[in-house]
C-alpha cells in the first residue's frame, strides 16, 4: 500500500442534537456534531474521509440525517446504517439500502440486545450482504460466539467487527482488564470473511498519550488478522470523554511500532479494500 494513501477513519458519527429526546438515551459525546462540524474537525487533523455511521442511540433505524450529511459532503463520507433485526422484510430493506448513493455498509447490534445466533433476522441480513456485496458491521462485544457462528454460516459475507470486539468505556477510567476477551477476538481471525475495526483503541489505555500500553495487544491482532483486515478508526464522538480527536489520530501516526507502509494500510488502505470506497 503506498504511503500516500488517504487517511480514512472507519467509524465516526454525525448528529444535529443530543438530548433527552434521543431514541434510547443521551449519547456520550458533544451536544452536536453536524456534518459541517465533522468535516471541519477532520480537516484540522488531516483525515481525508470517514465511514459515517448513523447513531442508533439518537436516530434509531432512521438514517435520513446522515444521508443528508453525505449528500452535502459526498467526497468525504461513506454511509452505514443500523438495521432492525425484527422486521419481516429485512433482506429486502438491506437490498434497497445497498443501492443508495454513497452506501458502503450495513450495521447490526448484538451487544445490549441479547441476540442469539438462531435469530432469523441475522441470516436475512447476512444473506443480503453476500447478495449485494455489502459489508456487515457487527457490534458484538459480549457476543463474540454469535459472531463466530455467523461467520461460519455465511462464508461469502464480509463481516466487520466493531470496536475490536471489546467493550469500551464511555467515560474514564478505562476498564481494569480491557483486553480480557482478546483471546476470543484473536480466534475469530480464522474466518477469512471477518475483518476488525481498530476503533476506539486509545480509550482502553491506562496511560496518557501516546498510549504505549495498547501496542502489545494490538500487535497480536495485527498478526492474527493481517493488516489488510484491520481498519483504524477513532469513534471520536463517543471517545471525547477520554481523549481528543487529534490524540486518537496522532497516536497511530507517532508510534514506531508501524512502518510507513503498514500505517498507510491500517489508516486507510484496508478501508479502501474492504468497503470499496475512497474519499474524493
Amino acid at each position: 500500500m503506498p504511503t500516500d494513501a488517504p487517511t480514512i477513519d472507519c467509524q465516526v458519527h454525525a448528529y444535529d442534537r443530543n438530548d433527552e429526546e434521543n431514541f434510547r438515551s443521551v449519547l456520550a459525546g458533544p451536544a452536536t456534531v453536524t456534518g459541517d462540524e465533522m468535516v471541519a474537525a477532520m480537516d484540522v487533523v488531516g483525515v481525508d474521509g470517514a465511514l459515517l455511521i448513523s447513531p442508533y442511540t439518537i436516530y434509531g433505524y432512521d438514517s435520513s440525517y446522515c444521508e443528508g450529511v453525505r449528500d452535502r459532503h459526498p467526497d468525504r463520507f461513506g454511509l452505514i446504517k443500523p438495521f432492525d433485526l425484527n422486521v419481516a422484510n429485512l433482506g429486502a430493506e438491506v437490498d434497497a439500502w445497498a443501492g443508495r448513493p454513497g452506501v458502503v455498509g450495513a450495521r447490526i447490534v448484538l451487544s445490549f440486545e441479547g441476540v442469539t445466533a438462531d435469530h432469523p433476522g441475522l441470516d436475512q441480513v447476512l444473506a443480503a450482504g453476500a447478495r449485494t456485496g455489502l459489508p456487515i458491521n457487527v457490534l458484538c462485544w459480549d457476543q463474540l460466539s454469535v459472531l463466530a457462528a455467523l461467520a461460519r454460516r455465511h462464508p461469502q459475507t464480509q463481516l466487520v467487527i466493531d470496536h475490536l470486539g471489546l467493550q469500551q468505556p464511555f467515560a474514564p477510567p478505562a476498564p481494569d482488564e480491557p483486553w480480557a476477551e482478546l483471546g476470543e477476538v484473536l480466534s475469530l481471525a480464522q474466518f477469512d470473511n471477518v475483518a476488525i475495526k481498530i476503533s476506539g483503541a486509545c480509550t482502553l489505555s491506562h496511560e496518557p498519550f501516546p498510549y504505549s500500553d495498547i501496542w502489545e495487544p494490538l500487535s497480536r491482532i495485527f498478526e492474527a488478522y493481517g493488516l489488510d483486515r484491520c481498519l483504524w478508526g477513532t469513534d471520536w464522538t463517543r471517545a471525547t470523554n477520554l481523549l481528543t480527536f487529534e490524540q486518537g489520530v496522532e497516536a497511530f501516526r507517532v508510534t514506531d511500532t508501524l512502518s510507513d507502509d503498514e500505517r498507510a494500510t491500517l489508516m486507510g488502505g484496508s478501508v479502501q479494500q474492504i468497503y470499496g470506497w475512497t474519499p474524493g
